[in-house]
């Protein structure tokens, strides 16, 4: 979890100016050091690697980041906490709601309700726990213009949510392209920190991904960065106990001839760094069907939900 502030300054090797250049990258605490990779903090400080593995190490040093008994792993996991989706059969399926330290991936074709579920979740948040918020805040990062506040206003007048307080509690950004998503991530510790963030949605994680790297000879670098930015995303949700929901596109696989050819963009990399899958798909009218696809701890199954004129509700 978050430890305490250090004093760069008064780690060997770091003078005023490289505790500066830390900051303005988003190093505020020493534990997004101590895992950083030497090549990383090098390219960020402008420095060599072999004096950027000694800050990493000497940074390592002063905190206790080896092997630990399960106990104690078990203590930080009784941190974690649950955020409702506003449906109670969704919630069941999620083992009690969208979960603090991981990444609950949400992917389905266009109008399956991802985005509103994106939003429903930016306003939830700022519930008392009581009602099954996390009494914080949201960093909202935008990838396909898809973002709208009238819609949050709606979600927050029906939950009787000060609805001009409630846009405020939101921090909405748009990224450009894959490397602009990138660097918004990487930065967002700050405002992690200074806001009391407790939700960071990303709509849609792969967007730009998809259309930066085309052809299989962008593959590699594009799962790279990909994976990368996953790393970093987990990076934050374990640091600072924030709930991490990311939505994903989809594509048809055609040599599928029986079943569902629906599959999400990014492969085997954000298979395997992604907590929660969920697969959503529409079914008449205003209903919502939510599949579970992978999870560590939660058994597989569907639950029917809808997306109604105040938000995610039940049937």
């Amino acid at each position: 979890m978050k430890e305490k502030k250090m004093d760069f300054k008064e780690i060997p090797g770091v003078g005023p100016k490289i505790a500066e250049k830390l900051e303005e990258a988003g190093f505020t605490d020493p534990m997004s050091i101590a895992v950083a990779s030497a090549s990383e903090l090098a390219n960020i400080l402008e420095i060599g690697e072999a004096t950027a593995a000694k800050i990493i190490n000497r940074v390592r040093e002063k905190l206790d980041i080896g092997f630990q008994p399960a106990d104690k792993v078990w203590k930080q996991r009784q941190k974690m906490e649950k955020l409702t989706t506003g449906s109670k059969a969704l919630d069941e399926l999620l083992g009690g709601g969208i979960e603090t330290q991981a990444i609950t991936e949400c992917y389905g074709q266009f109008g399956s309700g991802k985005s509103q579920l994106g939003f429903q979740l930016s306003v939830n948040v700022q519930l008392p726990k009581e009602q099954g918020g996390l009494d914080g805040k949201c960093l909202f990062i935008d990838t396909e213009a898809t973002f709208r506040a009238g819609r949050i206003l709606q979600m927050a007048q029906a939950l009787k949510l000060d609805p001009e307080k409630t846009l405020k509690n939101i921090f909405v950004a748009r990224a450009y392209n894959s490397d602009h998503e990138i660097f918004l991530v990487e930065k967002s510790g700050e405002t992690i920190e200074k806001e009391n963030i407790k939700l960071l949605v990303i709509d849609s994680l792969t967007s730009h991904f998809r259309a930066d790297y085309v052809g299989r000879g962008e593959l590699a670098p594009r799962q790279q960065k990909l994976n990368k930015l996953l790393h970093n995303l987990q990076r934050l949700a374990d640091t600072y106990n924030i709930a991490v929901f990311v939505t994903n596109q989809v594509l048809s696989n055609p040599a599928i001839l029986f079943g569902d050819p629906t599959r999400p963009i990014g492969g085997h990399v954000l298979a395997h760094q992604a907590t929660y899958r969920i697969y959503l798909r529409k079914s008449k009218d205003d209903k919502r069907i939510a599949k579970m696809m992978d999870s560590p701890d939660l058994p597989s199954g569907e639950t029917i939900f809808k997306v109604a004129a105040e938000g995610i509700r039940d049937v």
